[in-house]
């Protein structure tokens, strides 16, 4: 039987459904209708539609004078979707994880079929730091982003901002609000809400690249 994936099933927590699998099918259905899978090693997959629903609106990203500094010396040259892989292991490098193997390999898929992408920034040859979420119609869900160099992941998560604005991008859905995503602008809102920007960001006819 096939995983239902509906918003409208998620319990107090958000949880909607439990089990199914991370086919390139089932992860498009669950982001098209506002779901995303999130769970650690050993736990059956688990489904959220958290209520409210974390965002980052495309004009209310703040810099710091200090960060606005460090972007506009060009400390670090930023690329897109030239290291997808160091990207997501960077973000799975740290003590306790959510991005499984099967995560792993599961996103890469998507990024092989140009469902799911990757800002770099770099110091030299070396990545500093980074960002990746997937794409799909003029929704861009952000997953995860990490830095080796301070500052590296910040400024390519706003050089992504920027980049999804000019794109056409209507939805930038970062799930939760987290102490570093608050800090530069990320709000809550309904989840009602976030479903209706949802069905109009589904009707975009844009592209990541």
């Amino acid at each position: 039987m096939a995983l239902i994936l509906r918003p409208e099933y998620a319990d107090e927590y958000g949880l909607v459904a439990v089990g199914g699998d991370l086919r390139i099918a089932t992860l498009l259905r669950a982001y098209r209708n506002g779901i995303f899978p999130w769970f650690s090693d050993g736990e059956p997959i688990l489904w959220w539609s958290p209520d409210p629903r974390a965002i980052f609106e495309f004009d209310r990203f703040y810099l710091s004078r200090r960060l606005a500094r460090t972007i506009r010396s060009g400390k670090f040259r930023l690329t897109i979707n030239q290291a997808f892989g160091a990207v997501i292991a960077g973000c799975a490098d740290r003590d306790s994880t959510w991005i499984t193997a099967d995560m792993i390999e599961a996103y890469t898929r998507l990024h092989a079929l140009g469902h799911a992408h990757s800002i770099e920034a770099w110091q030299g040859d070396q990545l500093a730091g980074g960002v990746y979420g997937v794409g799909i119609g003029g929704l861009f869900a952000g997953e995860s982003m990490f830095h080796k160099v301070r500052d590296a992941s910040k400024v390519a998560l706003a050089y992504l901002l920027e980049y999804l604005n000019i794109r056409g991008f209507a939805l930038f859905d970062t799930q939760v609000v987290t102490e570093v995503t608050a800090s530069l602008g990320a709000i809550e809102i309904p989840r009602a809400d976030y479903l209706a920007r949802l069905k109009i960001a589904m009707e975009r006819r844009v592209t990541f690249v």
